[in-house]
């Protein structure tokens, strides 16, 4: 199996779109009868999931789409792809979620499939991300925050860490990506409109 994906390692971008593409959060709601782009933040990822079908469901959707970042990635690495068909992967695997091909183009907002990719890549450089998501969203109670707080410090991570010119393009294009499809959570903030989350019986 390493040799023929060696030998069709074009493949590896295709097939990470393809996954991405796959709307978990969308096919767990529609099973239940319900279509979250019209509830909550309208969004399909793990956080409006978790408000409109429950926090179980919303951990199922979180896990699926971490798992369609990191699977396409660690068969790249595994199979000893060179870094330029690693990053095109990992990149295209977000782009995927985001610009769904089974949802004309539109899709989620990258967060979870962009943590599988860097776990594949750099599980230390998630660690410490995690520590920006976690200091961020208990400081501010935005989830919104925490997570463009957190992408926005994996490209200097992968920098100091990794080293690899094109995997610090990916992640600076992931960056992006994610920034984008939070235009409205920014629009939002601004606004002081977004929604917070509570911590216990903390008042808002």
């Amino acid at each position: 199996m390493k040799e023929i994906i060696t030998n069709h390692s074009y493949m590896l971008p295709i097939f990470a779109y393809l996954l991405g593409s796959v709307p978990f959060g969308l096919i767990f709601s529609r099973l239940k009868g319900v279509d979250p782009r019209r509830h909550g933040s309208g969004n399909i990822g793990a956080t409006n999931i978790a408000r409109v079908l429950g926090k179980k469901w919303g951990i199922v959707t979180l896990v699926c789409d971490t798992v369609k970042g990191f699977l396409p990635v660690i068969i790249a690495i595994k199979t000893g792809q060179p870094s330029l068909i690693v990053a095109l992967t990992g990149l295209l695997a977000v782009v995927g979620h985001c610009y769904s091909i089974f949802l004309f183009f539109n899709g989620g907002k990258g967060v979870a499939t962009a943590l599988g990719v860097f776990l594949a890549i750099s599980p230390i450089s998630v660690a410490l991300a995690a520590v920006v998501f976690g200091l961020a969203v208990y400081n501010t109670r935005y989830v919104s925050v925490g997570s463009l707080a957190a992408v926005a410090t994996m490209p200097l991570l992968i920098f100091f860490l990794k080293g690899d010119s094109f995997l610090e393009a990916m992640s600076w294009s992931i960056c992006f990506v994610v920034w984008i499809r939070h235009k409205d959570n920014i629009a939002r903030l601004i606004k002081g409109e977004e929604k917070r989350i509570s911590f216990g019986s903390q008042g808002p």
